[in-house]
């Protein structure tokens, strides 16, 4: 089982994991490590139970260690079970924008433009078949200081290339854009052009903006089928809801 970041829901699904009384092992891959991304990890069930094993994957943060950041998320003063005190093997490793094999899995990572060392995942079975990607955070209009090189716009489109799922951060509307730049987040709109230029088969809309309503984030996914019919690229848009299943 792959994993990717462990914000509240992964609660959740640890929950659901460790219901069926089997050892677990898993391999999650961190994007970067700002709350919303890291906030469920000390409440993921599988970590206090003998014989799972968890192995993290993520980058350094300003030359702070991935593992050190996760042991200050429980250190003592703020959570009673440290780091240190979990029953399963637990395992950190730091990875850098490449390719890496994981355990029935060929990810490949690239950085993107967040605030932050910040990488978004190509996905793809080991065996070949239909990949998918997923990046949460992502600034892909003007503004905002990113240690990208000049040819990211384009490096990012290659990256994506075909791929048959693209999750990608669809945070702000056109108009709240405006009054965000820098932020490290992208519009619906911006989204679907991305989509449409890398060929992909099917844009989930991600990251919403929590003062967003539902009728809102409704009204930006027609918005974004609209503008997806209009460039006839044929990709399918659908907005991520919780409970979202996807079958590849």
């Amino acid at each position: 089982m792959l994993i990717l970041d462990g914000g509240t829901g992964v609660r959740a699904l640890g929950r659901q994991l460790a219901a069926n009384g089997k050892p677990v092992s898993v391999d999650l891959l961190v994007t970067h490590t700002h709350w919303d991304h890291i906030q469920g990890l000390p409440f993921f069930l599988p970590f206090f139970r003998p014989g799972n094993a968890v192995r993290i994957w993520g980058a350094r943060q300003a030359g702070i260690d991935l593992e050190e950041i996760l042991r200050n998320q429980m250190s003592p003063v703020v959570f009673p079970v440290p780091l240190d005190g979990l029953a399963a093997e637990l395992l950190v490793t730091h990875i850098e924008p490449g390719e890496l094999e994981l355990a029935g899995f060929k990810v490949e990572a690239i950085r993107v433009r967040h605030p932050g060392v910040t990488l978004a995942y190509r996905i793809t079975p080991s065996e070949g078949g239909r990949s998918f990607a997923y990046v949460p955070d992502n600034e892909l209009g003007p503004g905002g200081d990113y240690d990208v090189p000049g040819s990211w716009r384009d490096d990012f489109v290659e990256f994506l290339n075909g791929t048959d799922v693209l999750i990608h951060d669809a945070m702000y509307t056109s108009g709240e854009l405006e009054r965000h730049r820098g932020w490290g987040h992208s519009s619906n709109l911006e989204a679907i052009e991305l989509a449409s230029e890398a060929q992909v088969q099917q844009l989930v809309m991600f990251h919403h903006r929590p003062e967003h309503d539902d009728d809102q984030v409704d009204a930006m996914l027609e918005e974004t089928r609209k503008a997806a019919r209009a460039r006839g690229g044929g990709v399918d848009v659908i907005a991520a809801r919780e409970g979202l299943k996807i079958t590849l």
